[in-house]
């Protein structure tokens, strides 16, 4: 594994945030755009969120499959112009939507947008092409078959009816990969690569359990007595207690980790880096209570560490993979990332937290990647507008700006920009100078997140050869 030595810049915005007429962001001409606009920028990353199908909140990090795609990102165009759809049903989609063109609601959004999928699936001619993707892809092949028996959008009373349902769902896979591997491809025309995000855990509610629970530490009824999350921290005072099974490391262990290795491989065929979330959780995991009302009652429980790290290293090649070490981090957990020779993370907005901490931009390694939020935080605007007086202070004294406070976003971004980590990542947010009612995600809320939406008016007021200066003046065109 090589550490990132070389300096570059990119921007972290998920595809549902892109523009579009369809209530969601989407593999088309938006998406193309965007990477038009980071190229021309001097940017040679984009960073997404994870590419799961979400659940009923939106949130990309439960999901019915570590492997499957979100139906909602596929392009409605691209179907138009594949004789799947009617220009009347694309007109009548787009006013149902007209209200969701800064916000996505997933809950109006996704029963609608199935059915429309399920038109155009139905008028498939070349099923054959289909169906050959998914048997080639058996992780696919199960997400289809649990969400035909689990998740039906439609009845399924009758052998057609349940093949009608299964070819849906093998549908949506085959277009949701066929279009991202256009969009993909284009971005590593312009120089841009993506790097994708995995949750370390899955939803008990998914394939993955369903197909292979043996893997993970469940009861004689397939419950969980213990279940995922973090201790009280920074977000959080009752901690988070995300629900998901947990792994049976140890079973794991007897195969040589073969599934998680199975992940990584699938999603570098879709992604050129990747982010693991929560690598906390490989060193020493939170076991909750199934029943405990919090996260409080909770304790850590080592896990895997550097037995399933050299198998990701060995799977990932020189590839980058970066390791989401923030929050509760002990000795331990820090030696894990070192060890593992991935970057690790470095976040602007617990800079200022107290005492002399790493996420001051002066203690940047260079084998880091540097952020000013994450999809976690809130903006920077909102940032510094919520903090003290004494901390804010302190902020304007560290970053050199004497200007009004809420106008020295560009000053943070520029003293990330010049820190020694290798490469910073830019929450689209930040770059447009956005405040707290564009956050992504509120951590411990499950309501009311992720929906965040741009327009392509708002992107077309960043200056672009004032962002291509930046790159070159900090070294990282």
């Amino acid at each position: 594994m090589k550490p990132v030595t070389q300096r570059a810049r990119g921007i972290l915005m998920h595809v549902s945030s892109l523009p579009g007429e369809y209530g969601c962001g989407s593999f088309g001409s938006a998406a193309v755009a965007f990477i038009d606009l980071l190229a021309d920028c001097g940017y040679t990353y984009w960073q997404t969120l994870p590419f799961g199908v979400p659940d009923k909140d939106g949130s990309p990090y439960k999901s019915f499959s570590a492997f499957a795609g979100n139906p909602l990102f596929i392009d409605l165009q691209t179907l138009y112009r594949e004789d799947l759809l009617t220009a009347n049903e694309l007109k009548a989609e787009a006013e149902r939507c007209a209200q969701m063109q800064y916000r996505c609601n997933f809950s109006e959004l996704t029963a609608k947008r199935y059915a429309l999928l399920r038109t155009a699936a139905l008028r498939v001619r070349d099923k054959a092409a289909v169906e050959r993707f998914i048997a080639e892809q058996p992780r696919l092949a199960e997400f289809c078959a649990f969400m035909t028996e689990f998740h039906p959008t439609a009845p399924t009373e009758s052998e057609a009816d349940r093949a009608d349902e299964r070819f849906f769902w093998m549908f949506t896979q085959y277009a949701f990969f066929t279009q991202w591997k256009h969009i993909r491809t284009y971005a590593h025309m312009r120089g841009v690569q993506i790097i994708g995000d995995i949750p370390i855990y899955v939803d008990l509610d998914s394939a993955d359990v369903h197909f292979h629970p043996e893997l993970f530490l469940l009861d004689s009824e397939r419950r969980p007595e213990a279940v995922s999350g973090v201790p009280p921290d920074y977000f959080s005072p009752d901690g988070q207690k995300w629900g998901n099974p947990l792994y049976d490391w140890k079973r794991m262990k007897q195969d040589d980790f073969a599934w998680w290795c199975e992940r990584i491989r699938f999603q570098l065929d879709i992604f050129d880096g990747l982010r693991i979330d929560h690598f906390r959780g490989l060193s020493d995991y939170y076991a909750i209570p199934a029943d405990a009302p919090t996260a409080k009652e909770g304790k850590w429980v080592k896990g895997p560490g550097m037995a399933l790290v050299r198998k990701i290293r060995e799977v990932a090649g020189d590839r980058l993979i970066i390791a989401e070490d923030l929050g509760d981090i002990d000795a331990r957990a820090a030696k894990l990332v070192r060890d593992s020779g991935f970057p690790g993370m470095r976040v602007f907005q617990f800079a200022f937290l107290g005492g002399d901490t790493p996420h001051l931009p002066h203690h940047y390694p260079e084998n880091c990647v540097a952020y000013t939020g994450t999809h976690d935080n809130t903006t920077l605007l909102a940032y510094v507008y919520e903090m003290d007086e004494d901390t804010r202070a302190r902020m304007m004294d560290y970053i050199g700006y004497t200007g009004h406070p809420l106008q020295c976003s560009d000053a943070i971004l520029r003293t990330v920009a010049r820190s020694a980590a290798s490469l910073v990542i830019f929450p689209i947010q930040d770059i447009l100078g956005y405040g707290v009612d564009t956050r992504m995600n509120i951590p411990g809320v499950p309501e009311g997140n992720w929906g965040f939406r741009v327009t392509s008016e708002q992107l077309a007021t960043i200056d672009v050869p004032y962002r291509r200066h930046l790159g070159a003046l900090y070294g990282r065109s």
